[in-house]
């Protein structure tokens, strides 16, 4: 690859570069990287690709100095939409592509504070694809996530919802006439989600309702794990055929209110079969990826952040892995 296609600029004796090179364009990759690889890993990248030495240090300079103009530019386009100012047309007008919206948290290292919850977003396009129904070896339609992208904000939900909005927005979620939200039982999420996205169909991830109902079954029986089994993959295809209180009435027979109350509380979003023969899709895998990719960026093996360095990166992040960097750059110049 060239110098030129790079956008470097001849060596010096110190960097292997002059200090034009934090120009636009060079500072542009740097930043765009950044998002993508720790920083000293971007300063190999520089090196063994590009063929220029580029200290780690001077790529992270470059991150934190633009990082905060993209910063700056996000949150001008979020002050843009906020619900009050957004006028959502009538029904008649909404168009017809399905879409999805699905939430989680993970955590990330601050200095001082220890370990602080991100919440995170990711809005999508929905698809059906045909595929082989793993319970049953049939041919079945299944709802699958496409065109994602996502948001991040390390803080409370209040300071979370705006993100997901002004997310959500940029990408027709509230003219959309079908959509849905998908998310853990996470009581914040499901607080959230019908101030924000009325119409949508609330749905609570498979995967997580499995884990709920196996928990169940090893409160019910204890002592006994050849029946705790029986009993789970009996309330299995309750579960999945929306018949809820198959689960809840042994339980709350049992005494076992803490368990049953999950399923109490989220029985109207466990309508699996009917979501799925409807063409929403039952998982939160999106976001879960999401999930892990921001904590790949901002949680690997001794990594601590400062408050204003961990909100900087979540949006980088967010715009590298949402393929948003170049029109954000763009508008934030």
């Amino acid at each position: 690859m060239s110098n030129a296609t790079w956008g470097f600029f001849p060596q010096d004796e110190r960097w292997g570069i002059t200090q034009s090179v934090y120009s636009v364009g060079c500072a542009k990759q740097m930043v765009w990287l950044s998002g993508l690889l720790p920083f000293e890993q971007c300063a190999e990248v520089f090196e063994r690709i590009g063929g220029r030495l580029i200290p780690a240090s001077s790529i992270w300079r470059q991150t934190q100095q633009y990082g905060e103009r993209l910063q700056a530019w996000v949150e001008h386009e979020r002050a843009q939409v906020k619900p009050e100012r957004v006028q959502v047309g009538d029904a008649a007008h909404d168009h017809h592509q399905r879409k999805g919206v699905s939430i989680d948290g993970g955590m990330v290292n601050i200095r001082g504070e220890g370990w602080k919850e991100i919440k995170a977003g990711a809005v999508f396009d929905v698809e059906i694809h045909l595929e082989r129904d793993p319970r049953t070896g049939e041919l079945s339609d299944y709802a699958h996530g496409v065109n994602i992208t996502y948001t991040a904000v390390l803080g409370t939900v209040t300071e979370f919802a705006p993100a997901l909005w002004a997310l959500a927005v940029a990408h027709d979620v509230p003219s959309a006439a079908e959509s849905s939200v998908t998310a853990d039982g996470a009581e914040w999420i499901w607080a959230l989600a019908p101030d924000y996205f009325p119409d949508s169909v609330q749905i609570v991830d498979w995967y997580h309702a499995t884990q709920h109902l196996a928990q169940a079954a090893h409160a019910l029986c204890p002592d006994d794990d050849a029946r705790a089994h029986t009993w789970y993959r009996q309330r299995l295809d309750d579960l999945f055929a929306g018949l809820i209180d198959r689960i809840t009435r042994p339980l709350d027979q049992a005494g076992l209110t803490d368990q049953s109350r999950y399923f109490h509380v989220h029985q109207r979003r466990m309508q699996y079969h009917e979501f799925r023969e409807n063409g929403y899709p039952i998982g939160s895998g999106t976001i879960e990826s999401g999930i892990k990719q921001f904590k790949a960026r901002l949680s690997a093996a001794g990594m601590r952040w400062s408050r204003p360095g961990a909100h900087r990166m979540l949006i980088l992040r967010g715009a590298v892995l949402g393929h948003d960097f170049d029109r954000l750059w763009r508008l934030a110049a």
